[in-house]
């Protein structure tokens, strides 16, 4: 019963959403990506979850650098050697896919050249977050990019004003 509630409630408050994040993960979430970036570098993570017809609801997490311990040693998100073996062995061992990227830039998230050529995820429909200013609080909901892979390296931007319909991390996610 709870279920068919919080279904509702979510469909009122985010109706076109296609990623959702409970609150207590996404705080978890940006404050790694915060200390894993010590301020001064890109940090990112894999968001697993499941997809229900299209709605992503993110359950676990995956920091790159777990993956590959060298992830941050340029200064970006570069993943080496063996790390996506290492993912979908993980997705397979706990039954869940990756339903979204995210990963800090040090400024707006805006998405680089390199980012659109080189998706973390090169299939359709993937979702890549990019989060403002090496994630230090305050993140204003503007400065935050929200892309979904359309496949050939091109992407629709739900950034800004679109972002709150398409990702939502809320009380009701």
């Amino acid at each position: 019963m709870s279920f068919s509630i919080k279904a509702t409630i979510r469909a009122s408050w985010a109706p076109e959403h296609k990623l959702s994040c409970a609150a207590s993960i996404w705080r978890f979430v940006i404050n790694e990506l915060e200390r894993r970036g010590q301020h001064q570098h890109e940090a990112g993570a894999f968001l697993l979850g499941i997809d229900r017809n299209g709605r992503r609801e993110v359950r676990d997490i995956v920091f790159y650098d777990d993956l590959d311990p060298d992830a941050y040693a340029s200064g970006v998100c570069i993943l080496h050697g063996d790390a996506f073996s290492k993912l979908w062995a993980h997705c397979r061992e706990v039954g869940l896919t990756v339903v979204a990227d995210v990963h800090t830039h040090p400024g707006a998230g805006f998405q680089s050249g390199a980012d659109r050529i080189n998706p973390m995820v090169a299939r359709v429909g993937h979702i890549a977050l990019i989060v403002p200013d090496f994630a230090r609080w305050p993140i204003r909901p503007r400065r935050f990019g929200v892309y979904e892979y359309c496949g050939q390296h091109e992407w629709v931007d739900h950034s800004a004003a679109r972002s709150n319909a398409f990702f939502y991390t809320g009380l009701w996610s």
